[in-house]
């Protein structure tokens, strides 16, 4: 079978991913502040139930990723989950932002049950997407370029949402009517169950699993038996927080510091350009240099445009987007490359364990993912708290100072300490050259 993908499969993941993100990236940017300041619910228990939720679902992951791991249908391993959870999540989605109109008690309960199940039916869906990318080519080559116009077609989705959720908006009612969450919403999870489901309904597995069934226990091993990857994961547990803190304080941040919720327009606008140049360096650079060296020095460069505005002065609008491109592009970088390696040592676990797990590594990725994503929110949470942030309320230059702080200082400390344990990554260029050819040379036996 041949390990060439054709463009438009390249198109329709990319599409999926595109979807994938504008999904996430509409809860990750919106579901606060539609607790806090739509719901009425206080900063406090809106900030336990996100945390509370994403680290009992991110607990999921791995079991979900055994489960895709073990599976054996005409479709594959991972595209039948492809073909329903799309739609489930889409209605979650849909039902996290409805205002019942109810009692404080029971206005709490069925946010934080809606967001459990959100996350639960997410972790069902994004598993197997990004799982399939493994095994949709035998080619590293033609994987990473799968993957690279993956994370664009992610990357295109979460600027979407930037530039035109507050768009979606202002055009319902603005971010002060419920009603606008809901239809934006709607119009979001419909988009994006449909990407999802043609990425499953189209796409192919070229990679075939081996006949034997994997035990759970061998599984895990996978993860705890396969150092490189749990360098990766570690550094990519700190990398995350880099734009999970920004998603997360975004519209605390153009609202109350820059006093204009369009300003996230702008902000979008500077994410789009970055990362997408982020992306398309990435792979050319790394033609020339070890993708070590690469995530090294973009987690630096990285660290440095986040400072510079905050040490400056970002009450220039103009100046302080161009920095956040800036940033935005070296995180661009990272994501790339980081997925690359990842790829790599799915590689490195056939070579040394006799087994892939494609699953249970997506899946360990994902809950990396999502359990950075609950220490993003309560860092928010807890930044909120000592700011005394109370919504509504008159502006503050202590509370505009401590939303640059998080904007800015956090996510440059956070880009160097994901250098840490990077440095222990073992998956040098010529080993990783010498595991493909040790397999190729198995697998024709």
């Amino acid at each position: 079978m041949t390990t060439k993908v054709s463009l438009a499969e390249k198109m329709v993941f990319s599409g999926g991913l595109l979807g994938q993100n504008m999904l996430y990236s509409f809860m990750s940017m919106y579901i606060l502040f539609f607790y806090t300041d739509l719901l009425g619910i206080s900063t406090t228990t809106a900030s336990a139930i996100l945390v509370t939720a994403s680290v009992v679902d991110a607990c999921l992951d791995p079991v979900m990723g055994m489960i895709t791991d073990k599976t054996r249908s005409r479709w594959g391993k991972f595209r039948p989950y492809l073909l329903f959870s799309p739609f489930l999540i889409a209605a979650a989605t849909v039902l996290c932002f409805m205002d019942f109109g109810i009692s404080s008690t029971l206005t709490v309960t069925i946010a934080a049950l809606s967001y459990l199940l959100w996350g639960m039916l997410y972790t069902v869906c994004d598993t197997p997407l990004w799982a399939l990318s493994s095994v949709i080519s035998k080619d590293p080559a033609e994987r990473t370029l799968v993957v690279t116009l993956g994370k664009i077609g992610g990357t295109i989705g979460a600027v979407v949402i930037t530039i035109g959720g507050i768009q979606l908006l202002l055009a319902f009612g603005g971010e002060r009517s419920t009603t606008a969450y809901l239809y934006s919403a709607v119009i979001v999870a419909v988009i994006a169950a449909l990407s999802i489901f043609l990425t499953g309904i189209l796409s192919r597995e070229r990679v075939v699993p081996s006949a034997e069934r994997i035990s759970f226990r061998k599984n895990l091993q996978t993860v705890y038996r396969n150092k490189p990857l749990l360098t990766l994961l570690a550094s990519l547990l700190i990398i995350n927080l880099v734009n999970g803190i920004r998603q997360s304080i975004q519209l605390y941040y153009v609202v109350y510091v820059w006093g204009d919720a369009g300003y996230g327009t702008q902000v979008g606008i500077s994410l789009v350009a970055g990362m997408l140049l982020g992306m398309i360096a990435a792979p050319r650079l790394l033609a020339f240099f070890s993708k070590k060296s690469v995530f090294i020095w973009s987690c630096i460069l990285g660290s440095l445009s986040c400072l510079v505005p905050y040490l400056i002065g970002d009450q220039n609008v103009l100046f302080t987007l161009v920095f956040f491109g800036i940033s935005f592009f070296f995180s661009g970088m990272t994501i790339i490359v980081s997925t690359s390696m990842l790829l790599d040592t799915i590689d490195y676990s056939e070579w040394k364990l006799g087994f892939r797990g494609e699953g249970i590594v997506f899946s360990t990725n994902t809950f990396i993912t999502k359990f950075s994503g609950a220490v993003s929110r309560l860092i928010i949470g807890a930044s909120l708290g000592v700011l005394n942030y109370v919504e509504n309320q008159p502006v503050t230059p202590r509370l505009q100072h401590g939303l640059s702080l998080v904007m800015f200082l956090l996510p440059a400390l956070c880009f160097l300490a994901a250098i840490i344990p990077i440095l222990f990554y073992n998956i040098s260029d010529k080993q990783r050259i010498q595991v493909l050819m040790d397999l190729e040379k198995h697998r024709a036996m």
